[in-house]
């Protein structure tokens, strides 16, 4: 599950980092909260693909946590919490979640749920709001890419440039081709108006430390 990003809103600095240490041997690009009071900016910056979340916390308890996050972010929320009792469940998924899985918890089950929220979630096409390759991300939603921990926002243009290539990866795409596809979505665009944002394109990449992301197929055109 390499370059999909989890985001651990847990109190107990023992099972976050448990959790943490683990998920990161299956891949995982893992962040804990830090400051419970500032938490939602904490996650809303941080644009994780699924989201940790226990019931018990300072300032805001997960259920308020849970309502308010689903106002930004469609990423899975599961609960980890002791708190297991049938109300608390009921009232998790009702204010948003999408799974319970209570304290204590065997680490390679809470794995095994998290691989298949993330299949779920993320490896059809239909249901797809991101693109990977190369530890690059492109979010379909709000037109950022990202790599590591940085990001950058796209235009129209270089959104719709840099998603048709990713969508085909290994795959030279002509010129002409990435031109129609703009003409179609009711953006005009030329050959050096071509250039001039996939050159934009590959200085936001490597301002974030994505160097030589896309390459240059000499007098046809690009390609990842």
């Amino acid at each position: 599950m390499e370059g999909y990003k989890i985001f651990i809103i847990e109190d107990d600095e023992i099972i976050a980092g448990s959790v943490k240490k683990h998920l990161e041997k299956w891949g995982y690009e893992v962040r804990c909260a830090e400051n419970f009071k500032e938490v939602i900016s904490e996650v809303l910056s941080y644009e994780p693909q699924l989201i940790l979340l226990d019931i018990s916390l300072p300032f805001y308890n997960g259920f308020f946590l849970c309502n308010e996050l689903r106002k930004h972010t469609k990423a899975p929320i599961v609960f980890i919490s002791s708190a297991d009792d049938n109300m608390n469940i009921v009232m998790a998924m009702d204010m948003g979640g999408d799974d319970f899985v209570a304290k204590p918890f065997d680490l390679t089950v809470l794995t095994a749920k998290i691989n298949a929220m993330i299949r779920r979630s993320y490896s059809y096409k239909g249901n797809i709001n991101l693109l990977e390759a190369k530890g690059v991300r492109l979010n379909l939603s709000s037109a950022v890419v990202s790599f590591s921990d940085k990001q950058q926002e796209l235009t129209k243009n270089e959104f719709k440039i840099l998603q048709l290539l990713m969508e085909n990866p290994g795959k030279i795409i002509g010129r002409d081709t990435i031109m129609t596809h703009l003409w179609e979505s009711d953006s005009f665009i030329d050959d050096n108006t071509l250039t001039v944002n996939v050159t934009r394109i590959r200085k936001k990449l490597s301002g974030i430390g994505a160097e030589d992301f896309i390459k240059t197929k000499k007098g046809i055109g690009y390609y990842i």
